[in-house]
């Protein structure tokens, strides 16, 4: 008479294969929400970039960064009045509803209690003499650059970044040279994403800005 069903040892070696088969796909599902994520993320941020641009067209200089990290605050998300350069708060949050764009990258948490620790919040620097009204002929004050990982300068020492924009990435914390604050002659990081780097960055430099503002009609 012959036997029904599985014997133990050949349902051992089904799960064994099913285990197998579905550890393959997880990889690969990871692996496509994660780019998925980083491509929302850098769409965000070329918003940003352009929202940015806008606000100075608009208002003829760029906007300080946000300080409040409590979000029952009236002044949460919203650009400080000034911003100077005189401690590590200088740097600070995007003013995301002074530009109207995304509050958090595709990892952040939305802040729920001012110790939320600002999670996923875009990180945003803007040279101070670019927070005021400025023209052809303002010169740079934080004096910023961006380096990759090698150290190799990414922006020149005559045409420097008058505005950092970036995102912590996954891990959710600033990166190399991001991890650190300048008040003068401040260094940010941009480079391709490894184990111990994923932060994402975005620059706006004066050719671009004065470009902008020229086609507008706002500049000379």
């Amino acid at each position: 008479m012959a036997k029904s069903g599985f014997s133990l040892l050949e349902m051992t070696v089904v799960l064994l294969i099913l285990g197998l088969l579905m550890g393959g796909l997880w990889m690969p599902l990871q692996a496509q929400t994660e780019y998925r994520k980083r491509q929302q993320t850098a769409s965000a941020l070329a918003e940003i970039k352009e929202a940015l641009i806008g606000f100075a067209i608009l208002n003829g200089r760029l906007p300080c960064p946000s300080f409040v990290s409590d979000p029952a605050h009236i002044e949460f998300g919203v650009a400080a009045v000034t911003c100077p350069r005189t401690s590590a708060s200088s740097e600070g949050y995007l003013p995301w509803k002074t530009l109207g764009v995304s509050e958090t990258d595709a990892w952040g948490v939305t802040q729920i209690t001012g110790a939320g620790g600002m999670q996923g919040y875009w990180r945003y620097r803007v040279d101070e003499n670019y927070a005021g009204i400025f023209s052809f002929i303002t010169q740079f004050s934080d004096q910023l650059q961006i380096r990759n990982s090698l150290g190799n300068a990414l922006t020149t020492t005559t045409e420097r970044p008058i505005a950092v924009i970036y995102s912590t990435g996954k891990n959710l914390h600033a990166d190399g040279e991001n991890a650190d604050y300048e008040a003068s002659a401040g260094v940010y990081q941009s480079d391709v994403q490894s184990t111990s780097f994923d932060d994402m960055l975005i620059w706006i430099t004066r050719p671009l800005l004065m470009n902008r503002m020229v086609s507008a009609g706002k500049l000379p």
